[in-house]
């Protein structure tokens, strides 16, 4: 089976699958509403350990530019519509999920 991310920005949730197996659920931030999350089919393409700044521990890029899973120095944002349209994530959360995904994978993006 293959792993892939499904993101909904009115739940603020984010889900991994391992085909049609659900493995985790995790809470996230998303963007606010002069710069929404964008919707859409997306690739993680590249991981970067402590980006610094307000990316938190770990960077998850997504194909489309700009745009990435990240954790966050603001634990409080979890569960808003914040960002500048990337996903936050607790710092504990996104070193979990980049342990259980490699670069390549499928990343679904919806209201």
């Amino acid at each position: 089976m293959t792993r892939w991310i499904d993101i909904s920005t009115n739940k603020h949730q984010l889900k991994l699958y391992d085909g049609h197996r659900l493995i985790k659920v995790y809470p996230i931030a998303v963007g606010k509403m002069l710069t929404p999350t964008p919707s859409g089919i997306y690739t993680i393409i590249n991981k970067q350990r402590n980006p610094g700044g307000a990316f938190g521990v770990l960077w998850l890029g997504l194909s489309r530019p700009h745009y990435g899973i990240h954790g966050t120095n603001n634990p409080s944002s979890i569960g808003k519509n914040v960002s500048r349209g990337c996903i936050r994530m607790y710092n504990h959360d996104v070193i979990e999920l980049s342990s259980m995904v490699p670069v390549g994978t499928r990343v679904y993006i919806h209201k």
